[in-house]
């Protein structure tokens, strides 16, 4: 028995790779229905086809709507009889979002408050968010709109019971492999017999899978309250470290050109802001925070401070656990995406 029992799950940007993660672990179980929400009818056609190809005795719990988080109507039509939300609609390209912050705004900012304000006049019952490091100490527009989605999440969720809705928020690295990341393009790079390009060598990422996505989102919806922001304690290792991996994976004899930062990049990535570690719980393999009750009533706090505080800093990718070459090859070497490029190569 899964944990969606007879639910019904939407995705809101659900052709993407995440969307794509979710239908690969739930279809094949006992899940009423999954509906995918996006606002590209060429993918969600494709997609169809793909499903229905991989799965076709289950294939038929798959419903498609076409529409915006932009759009409120569009989205609560999406919304009758759902149980529970994973919302991962999202602008995610730093580059794309600088030249256009006001568009990162409208789908990451009023796009988010879009979804939670139907989710909750429909009743559903649990939403799990999805953020980026790059929300914590923000310096690019993607990261400043995913700042602000994360704080509309937190504030809604004050406005709400959490017995009639939860809203809670995951926050995670960078998913090796997911569209428009950088691992497909040096694999293409290899592929085309050009350079493999780097933005900067010395540059750290969190690095995580699109199935370990999956579970810090899995456990959010088993574990969070409402309010609360979910980290997973992930490895990190520098992009030199990460594109000498691929090259010897596909045992490339091209050089590895340092190109420069991109527009809005960071030299690291944080997951947890050090004010945020004061009040951070340690889960094992994942950290909460809880959402901050205090009302506006602030003189009750200046006579009644709260002194205790963690003992951890901020969490980021220069202080995590750094991989070597080895390590990272070994996590690539988990990705279907990766093993069937390697197959592709070695039949030539």
């Amino acid at each position: 028995m899964s944990i969606f029992k007879n639910k019904t799950l939407l995705i809101t940007g659900g052709t993407g790779s995440f969307g794509n993660a979710v239908l690969n672990r739930f279809l094949d179980t006992d899940i009423r229905e999954i509906r995918i929400f996006s606002r590209d009818e060429k993918k969600q056609d494709d997609m169809r086809h793909e499903y229905q190809a991989k799965y076709p005795e289950v294939s038929n719990k798959i419903k498609f709507y076409i529409g915006d988080v932009r759009d409120i109507q569009s989205v609560r039509n999406a919304m009758h009889n759902v149980d529970y939300i994973f919302h991962a609609a999202a602008l995610k390209q730093v580059p794309s979002c600088e030249f256009f912050p006001i568009e990162a705004v409208k789908t990451n900012v009023l796009g988010t408050e879009n979804v939670l304000t139907a989710a909750i006049e429909a009743g559903v019952k649990k939403i799990i968010c999805l953020s980026t490091d790059k929300a914590a100490y923000p310096v690019n527009a993607m990261g400043t709109s995913k700042a602000m989605m994360e704080k509309v999440i937190v504030a809604k969720s004050r406005t709400v019971s959490p017995e009639r809705t939860s809203i809670c928020c995951t926050r995670y690295g960078n998913v090796l492999c997911s569209r428009g990341s950088v691992v497909p393009l040096w694999i293409e790079q290899i592929k085309a017999g050009n350079p493999i390009t780097i933005t900067e060598p010395s540059m750290t990422r969190f690095v995580m899978s699109l199935e370990e996505a999956v579970e810090l989102v899995v456990f959010a919806f088993q574990n969070a309250e409402s309010g609360d922001i979910m980290v997973q304690k992930a490895p990190a290792c520098t992009i030199e470290v990460l594109a000498q991996a691929v090259k010897e994976l596909f045992h490339s004899e091209e050089e590895i050109k340092v190109i420069g930062i991109r527009h809005g990049e960071k030299m690291y990535e944080t997951l947890l802001t050090n004010e945020e570690c004061a009040n951070a719980i340690d889960m094992g393999n994942f950290y909460r925070v809880p959402c901050d009750k205090r009302d506006l009533n602030y003189d009750k706090y200046f006579k009644d401070g709260d002194v205790k505080r963690n003992k951890l800093t901020e969490f980021n990718s220069n202080n995590t656990d750094l991989w070597s070459v080895e390590q990272v090859k070994a996590k690539l070497m988990e990705l279907s995406y990766v093993r069937e490029e390697l197959e592709k190569r070695n039949k030539k």
